[in-house]
């Protein structure tokens, strides 16, 4: 599950956000975000609307979300909920409640996991992959 977080170091952070909640609303979450990420550090409003053009969203409902700032609810839910856990930046995750901070290779997630479904007695799947494997 995502969970919004923008960082206040990166000034465009949070209408980076706000631009993906409205890609969002129109069932394009993953590929904003994915150019989004790909465009760093370009995502200035000009940027984030170029994106959303070249997605085929739909321009005036978007523009209408982003201008309005219509995802500011969730994403401050979102920012609080983290600064609630103890998060200071990005990524941040949990496996069952334990926390991985920063990025991990697949490997240290697969041995999270699997050391999770061991902890509680279920089965691995036979075609999960582990680390090394």
């Amino acid at each position: 599950m995502w969970k919004h977080f923008p960082l206040e170091m990166h000034k465009d952070s949070y209408l980076a956000h706000v631009a993906s909640v409205a890609a969002a609303e129109q069932g394009k979450f993953w590929p904003y975000h994915d150019k989004v990420f790909a465009s760093q550090p370009k995502i200035q409003k000009d940027n984030l609307v170029t994106i959303a053009r070249d997605l085929g969203l739909d321009m005036p409902r978007f523009q209408a979300a982003l201008d309005s700032a219509s995802g500011k609810p969730a994403i401050d839910a979102d920012l609080s909920e983290g600064r609630t856990l103890g998060l200071t930046g990005t990524p941040s995750f949990f496996v069952n409640g334990k926390f991985a901070s920063g990025a991990k290779p697949f490997e240290e997630f697969a041995q999270m996991i699997n050391a999770e479904l061991k902890r509680l007695n279920l089965p691995i799947p036979s075609g999960a992959r582990t680390a090394g494997g």
